[in-house]
């Protein structure tokens, strides 16, 4: 009997209900698709800004940067095994002039748009350089300054040469431009804008600030995930970009909420609870209820490093050679790393460890020699009846720090076998960060000799130079301590003029092995990154970078 007979005899109702349903099973499965959501809980204690370019240390860069935002050039987050390396983002490809190694030529991709509709262009390029270095641009924001101006130092200015073309200038030949450019994020010129247009203010700054304001809370970029909703100091909601100009990224889960979770005891009873999906940096003591509960701990040698940066202003007690080795030398790392860590570190020799291209060969080994430390306090002058005060400033939590409190409670002890005296100074992460682009010498330091703020060594610039070349002494960057040494200002400036990659590693080497060397900071530990996610997460690559790709995750039932 033919389908035309069933219908139109007398099974055809039937017949009827059956097309009907397999025609229904067709769209149901989209029409009835549950939303999938991520919830993570960072260790930032309120969300990072959301206008372009975020605060809150890398953290920010992590969830409200790289999620919303763009730069020319990105890091390749999909590898767990190999380095992460830089890599064409908004722009396909790049050159600095043969003639004039201050000028920089980058091709942009065709066909981005921002969240908002409106077009990628060597227009928008212009102005987002400017609303970081152009004071008299009307959408200069100084909020943005710090946290962008001081990790491109060198950069000056931009140009138009076409729609899809544009060129780049640097105060000096400067090699590391490519990479410094990773962390100007790109935000839609048409979007502010119009903002601004509507914004009330009795001048032009006036209404820059109100357009501001208002971008931060309706944000366009051109990255993977749109804004969504935005509760200031409690959670960000993000969904995905179905239209981003990468289709490989396109998210793969339809929202990501950002939740502030500051003390890791908190992070970590939510998960356990069910509030949330995802968190970073989880209690150290908890990871063996992490596993048992079923959670999935990830984690992988980041190139990051918790160190303490010294004060070298006049009177500082870190002046004195043999008081920056004695301490190098008075840590037990192992012991950090076992004892309090639950081995979620990796020891630290260094800013990079043996094997690494920049790691040349200092000839002051870094390692856990007592009796060689206090000898060396000794020759000093210290003892036990003549302690050395020195004074640290650091956070409770934050972008990171790993557990701040405890690591610091921990050299603490262990530096007063050594005759120091450690006080400890505890402030908010992010007032941390904004004191350390302000330095030693500012009031904010709160006479403190030292500052426990972690940094990510994914770059040189970001690893070394932004702390040893005297001319990063703030306001100019995160030369904290006003290192000032001609041999790191001379490497630093051989580094950066080397554009052949090999003598440019070599360079980096030498320097390395300089600041190791002279003990220029506390080296102590090298982060792994922990976060623990719910066993229905899946698709998340920890790669070897301070920073994540959420597009690939998905969430199953």
């Amino acid at each position: 009997m033919s389908i035309l007979s069933e219908i139109t005899g007398k099974r055809r109702p039937a017949v009827l209900v059956l097309v009907l349903a397999a025609a229904l099973s067709a769209s149901l499965p989209q029409l009835a698709r549950a939303e999938t959501v991520i919830r993570i809980g960072m260790t930032a204690a309120d969300i990072p800004r959301t206008l372009g370019q975020p605060d809150q240390g890398f953290e920010g860069n992590r969830f409200t940067g790289l999620t919303m935002y763009d730069g020319l050039t990105m890091w390749d987050l999909s590898s767990a095994d190999k380095a992460s390396v830089v890599i064409p983002g908004l722009a396909t490809e790049w050159a600095v002039d043969a003639a004039d190694k201050k000028k920089w030529v980058f091709k942009l991709r065709p066909g981005v748009t921002f969240h908002d509709g409106s077009s990628f262009n060597a227009d928008a390029v212009v102005w987002n350089v400017e609303k970081v270095l152009k004071q008299d641009a009307v959408q200069f924001d100084p909020s943005q300054v710090g946290v962008t101006a001081s990790r491109m130092p060198t950069l000056a200015s931009a140009r138009k040469i076409d729609d899809m073309t544009v060129e780049l200038i640097t105060k000096e030949p400067d090699s590391f431009l490519p990479i410094n450019l990773t962390n100007l994020f790109m935000a839609s010129p048409a979007k502010w804008q119009k903002l601004f247009d509507a914004a009330s203010g009795a001048d032009a700054k006036a209404k820059s600030q109100a357009a501001w304001d208002a971008f931060s809370k309706d944000a366009s970029g051109t990255g993977p995930w749109k804004m969504s909703s935005f509760t200031p100091r409690e959670r960000l909601e993000l969904v995905k970009n179905a239209n981003y100009w990468d289709k490989a990224r396109v998210p793969k889960v339809d929202k990501i909420v950002l939740l502030p979770m500051p003390e890791a005891n908190a992070r970590t009873a939510a998960l356990l609870s069910g509030q949330i999906d995802w968190i970073e940096a989880p209690a150290p003591d908890a990871l063996p209820e992490i596993k048992q509960r079923g959670f999935v701990l990830y984690s992988n040698e980041e190139p990051h490093v918790w160190p303490w940066q010294f004060s070298r202003v006049e009177g500082s007690p870190w002046n004195d050679i043999r008081v920056r080795k004695a301490a190098n030398l008075c840590v037990d790392r192992e012991g950090l790393k076992d004892g309090l860590l639950a081995g979620l570190m990796v020891p630290a020799t260094g800013t990079f460890e043996p094997g690494h291209p920049w790691r040349g060969n200092p000839a002051f080994q870094i390692k856990y020699d007592k009796p060689a430390a206090q000898k060396l306090m000794q020759e000093a002058g210290f003892g036990p009846n003549k302690k050395l005060t020195v004074k640290i400033q650091t956070s409770a939590s934050g972008s990171g720090q790993m557990l701040p409190l405890p690591m610091n409670e921990y050299l603490q002890q262990a530096l007063a076998e050594c005759y120091f005296d450690v006080q400890l100074d505890v402030i908010e992460w992010n007032t941390l960060f904004t004191n350390w682009r302000r330095g030693a010498k500012d009031p904010s330091a709160n006479g403190a000799n030292a500052t426990n703020v972690t940094y990510a060594a994914m770059d040189p610039f970001f690893a070394m130079v932004r702390f040893l070349q005297s001319g990063m002494a703030p306001p100019v960057s995160n030369n904290w301590g006003f290192i000032n040494n001609p041999k790191f200002d001379e490497l630093v400036t051989k580094a950066r003029q080397s554009f052949d990659p090999a003598e440019r590693d070599k360079a980096l080497a030498e320097l390395h092995a300089a600041s190791v060397d002279d003990a220029a900071f506390l080296y102590v530990a090298h982060d792994v990154a922990p976060r623990a996610l719910s066993p229905k997460i899946k698709g998340f690559v920890q790669a070897k970078s301070w920073f994540v790709d959420l597009s690939p995750v998905t969430v199953t039932p």
